[in-house]
């Protein structure tokens, strides 16, 4: 008897795993917010897009917004400052901002490494 709840312990935390490893299907909507085409928002683009193809390969949308070309969007989504990246999906939502050079910060914050 106890040897059967050991194994139905053990079926429901491999169940667990492989729910928690099912998301690696999981699509990220990104959109990083700059002004304007300085270094720092060159960087910024560059550091995103090589963490993205790194860690998230096919499963992610980055959209890039210049707050300069279309300020009305910045507004909506509330960006006081630029480099802006925020992780629309999946939630919970999160901005991180900077030119997106601390790589480890950039992976908790996108929920794709955990705080250490």
């Amino acid at each position: 008897m106890a040897d059967e709840r050991e194994q139905e312990r053990r079926s429901a935390a491999e169940k667990f795993e492989q729910a928690l490893e099912g998301r690696a299907d999981t699509r990220y909507i990104l959109r990083l917010y700059v002004a304007g085409m300085t270094p720092r928002s060159q960087r910024a683009i560059e550091n995103v897009k090589a963490i993205c193809e790194t860690h998230l390969s096919g499963r992610y949308d980055l959209e890039v917004i210049d707050v300069y070309q279309q300020p009305e969007r910045a507004g909506e989504a509330q960006v006081v400052a630029a480099p802006t990246l925020i992780k629309q999906l999946p939630l919970p939502l999160q901005r991180l901002i900077g030119d997106m050079s601390d790589k480890d910060r950039v992976l908790v914050g996108l929920g794709i490494q955990k705080k250490e």
